[in-house]
């Protein structure tokens, strides 16, 4: 495919960002063809930016029936992310979907189905992939360096958003409008990092969970959970949006030492001798490891790009890259934002693989309570 034409569904913030780089030709071999919005507005902003050389939509079945692109980077509501990709590989299109992939998993599973049926290339916005903090930790985990992993503590509580926020459009922090808060908002990167760079998803979990905490709105703002995994190593994930001033800590304990990464640095106290073989081998009393720090050089800066995703999925439409955020994999963030809500709601643990229906079951009543009527499950 010499040039792979892109339509974007929904030109919202993260819509209109990804129309702006694509105009630019920020993207070898793609070109922004078509847009589809309700509103007439946002279409003539996309015409005029793109210089009157994209084609406008006020309905996304429209475009995907044109024949005037060959991929869609859907940038919709999150309830809507599962059936509008699944209506886009059967119009035979590849699909880039904004996180999060869905509100839960069952949806997210049935779009994966599709994707897998199709056979055309599925990817998701999981743009902090390319962070080069994150990057190295992943390479310095899978590489063995830090060992088996023991303890992965994260604290990312700088999504501060003050009530005037929440108050900008009403389908904001409902059930029905969103279909959760900070979990399916603003943590997902941190949800999918958390799985990714450590290779690992946790057997079980508990979460307590603050509903609308210092803030007039229905879902959750405030997030502590505990998970525990096969190899009986345990992770605490912090997250919150009314908290200032906020901190983005992630510490991940391995056999061989430990890895902080915080101001977007990456620091290795690194072990000389493993935990395990010095506990063996230790005669003394009050001895430890010997310990290096280490600040690790990522090769990189920046805090992961939108377009290095698009390129990337670009790329492997082409066929010359492998896909660094596979759409499947949004689900497993989703799992454990889904785990850590149903776990609130039931004061209970909850194991996984989870059980969706159940999930699905509390999400409604919530849905039916909601102060606004649901895009769609």
């Amino acid at each position: 495919m010499a040039t792979v034409r892109i339509g974007i569904v929904g030109l919202g913030n993260m819509g209109a960002e990804h129309a702006k780089y694509l105009i630019a030709g920020q993207v070898p071999g793609a070109e922004l063809a078509a847009v589809s919005d309700f509103s007439r507005d946002r279409l003539e902003w996309a015409r005029i930016a793109a210089g009157g050389s994209v084609q406008t939509f006020e309905r996304f079945e429209d475009m995907i029936g044109s024949g005037g692109i060959d991929a869609a980077m859907i940038c919709t509501p999150h309830f809507l992310h599962p059936e509008q990709a699944t209506a886009a590989f059967q119009a035979g299109l590849h699909v880039l979907l904004e996180k999060p992939a869905g509100v839960h998993t069952k949806h997210v599973r049935e779009m994966n189905e599709a994707a897998a049926a199709s056979g055309l290339v599925f990817g998701i916005m999981y743009n902090q992939r390319t962070n080069p903090v994150y990057v190295k930790l992943r390479e310095l985990i899978a590489s063995g360096e830090l060992g088996e992993v023991r303890r992965m503590n994260w604290i990312i509580t700088n999504w501060y958003r003050p009530q005037s926020y929440y108050d900008s459009g009403g389908w904001r922090a409902t059930w029905a409008g969103e279909g959760g808060g900070v979990l399916i908002n603003q943590a997902p990167h941190q949800l999918d990092l958390w799985q990714w760079t450590t290779g690992m998803m946790p057997a079980r979990l508990r979460a307590f969970c603050a509903f609308g905490k210092h803030r007039r709105i229905e879902v959750e703002n405030e997030v502590t959970a505990y998970a525990e995994y096969a190899n009986g190593a345990t992770g605490l994930f912090v997250t919150s949006t009314c908290e200032a001033p906020g901190t983005n800590r992630f510490e991940v304990t391995g056999d061989r030492g430990k890895i902080v990464i915080e101001d977007g640095k990456l620091s290795f106290w690194r072990l000389t001798v493993s935990e395990t073989e010095f506990n063996r081998t230790y005669r003394g009393g009050f001895g430890s490891p010997e310990c290096w720090r280490c600040e690790v050089p990522t090769g990189g800066s920046g805090a992961g790009s939108h377009a290095a995703i698009t390129r990337n999925w670009v790329s492997a439409i082409r066929g010359e890259q492998e896909l660094v955020a596979r759409g499947e994999e949004g689900i497993r963030g989703l799992t454990l934002s889904n785990a850590m809500l149903l776990s609130a709601w039931t004061d209970d643990w909850v194991d996984l693989p989870l059980d969706e229906e159940k999930f699905l079951d509390h999400l409604q009543q919530r849905i039916e309570q909601s102060a606004k009527p649901a895009a769609g499950l």
